[in-house]
């Protein structure tokens, strides 16, 4: 490829394919928990061990993929990303009666997903950076990851709910959309160099002349660390609490309401929720200038008012507040999301952009352990109870945040 070709506006499209299908991947998974339990007979506790083994492939996947994309560059990460993500729906869907072989599937797809956000968000961002401004860079990554979550969501709801072979066939879509995203993939540019000294495709020489150690590509720069720690941090987790809240526990909480088309609900609400997330982010930046900055506070806020409502849909158990509700959390999961985003590409070095965006994204991923939490809680206490407990909780991470963004932005 010729030096600066990756310089030409509209490349970050190249790529944004697979990482929108290695995102369906993930997520298609949530609305066939209800399914897994009515078909195959799963166990709370067993539906519960599939999570818990999703998170186990998230969370290193997180941390080594974005150091591995740091050293030897963005396409590779995200072809083993996408390629993953088709082992896993194989694995899914020949094996859903076994225990082993579903939390087999649910690792590997975790670690799809993980090496897909980090390298691929970096990867739209650095294939944006000469044709759109640094608001607009993380819009079009987390973009990218909330269509795929939708429609992971969406549409293999509808499939599981009304389609035939409901185990086997939303796999089978999701596999072969993959595989149409493929080409695309491997004709977008490298931004990142290879390993030390060797040429990225814009002919710029790795600087350093050696790679960076792990550690150090995960750290935080020096300038960005209170920032980091004052906003990133409280702001991160909420960023899939809100949807993990939307469509896991808002449907459990009516579920009597809605008995005959529980599947399609749980889908309907997921897709809300992500539509409401996607249709909010290009307003971030005019959200920003009316709070003077203060974005992030308003998502954190979106969120609070979010658990207030599902405190109260707790008692009265109404399936048309469960829906609203969505629009509240999907704005705050919109918010949040792409201002986290902002935050992290500001305060990282090029060299080390993947290592903290995967730091940033293993954060987030603490909020999809929320619906656990409150249910091992709920023997306790009420759900309303815990509800308005975490309603008071992000309205004071909100109030941190806004004490951080007092702070100085790091560089871009």
């Amino acid at each position: 490829m010729r030096p600066g070709l990756w310089r030409r506006p509209g490349l970050w499209r190249r790529p944004a394919p697979a990482v929108l299908m290695a995102a369906w991947g993930g997520n298609h998974y949530s609305p066939l928990l209800l399914l897994y339990r009515e078909v195959d007979g799963y166990s709370a506790v067993e539906v519960n061990a599939f999570f818990a083994f999703y998170v186990l492939g998230l969370v290193p996947g997180f941390l080594f993929a974005g150091p591995l994309a740091d050293r030897y560059g963005r396409r590779r990460l995200v072809v083993a990303a996408l390629l993953l993500g088709i082992a896993g729906s194989v694995v899914l869907a020949a094996g859903s009666a076994t225990v082993a072989w579903m939390c087999a599937g649910r690792l590997i797809s975790g670690v799809s997903v993980a090496m897909a956000m980090v390298a691929g968000t970096s990867w739209i961002k650095e294939l944006s950076q000469h044709d759109a401004g640094p608001s607009a860079r993380a819009r079009r990554a987390s973009l990218t990851l909330t269509a795929g979550f939708g429609l992971g969501a969406g549409v293999s709801g509808v499939l599981a709910q009304w389609g035939p072979a409901p185990t086997v066939l939303p796999y089978v879509l999701q596999i072969g959309l993959s595989l149409a995203a493929l080409p695309s993939l491997l004709r977008a540019p490298e931004t990142r160099p290879g390993p030390a000294g060797q040429p990225d495709q814009a002919g710029q020489p790795d600087q350093a002349g050696q790679p960076r150690s792990w550690w150090a590509d995960l750290g935080v720069p020096p300038a960005g660390r209170r920032r980091f720690w004052l906003v990133v941090v409280p702001l991160a987790p909420w960023v899939f609490a809100a949807p993990s809240l939307a469509f896991v526990v808002a449907p459990a909480l009516v579920a009597d309401r809605i008995s005959a088309a529980r599947i399609g609900f749980a889908a309907l609400l997921a897709v809300l929720t992500l539509c409401t997330g996607a249709g909010v982010q290009p307003f971030v930046p005019w959200i920003g200038r009316v709070t003077r900055g203060r974005a992030a506070v308003a998502g954190l806020g979106a969120v609070a008012a979010g658990c207030a409502v599902l405190a109260v849909d707790a008692r009265v158990q109404s399936p048309v507040l469960a829906v609203a509700d969505t629009v509240l959390f999907g704005a705050g999961y919109g918010v949040c999301i792409v201002c986290g985003l902002v935050e992290v590409q500001a305060m990282a070095a090029p060299a080390g952009l993947a290592g903290l965006t995967g730091v940033y994204y293993s954060l987030t991923y603490i909020g999809f352990t929320v619906p656990v939490i409150l249910a091992g809680l709920a023997h306790h206490t009420s759900y309303a109870t815990l509800l308005a407990a975490l309603a008071v909780l992000s309205a004071t991470c909100a109030g941190v945040v806004a004490t951080g963004l007092r702070a100085r932005p790091a560089p871009a």
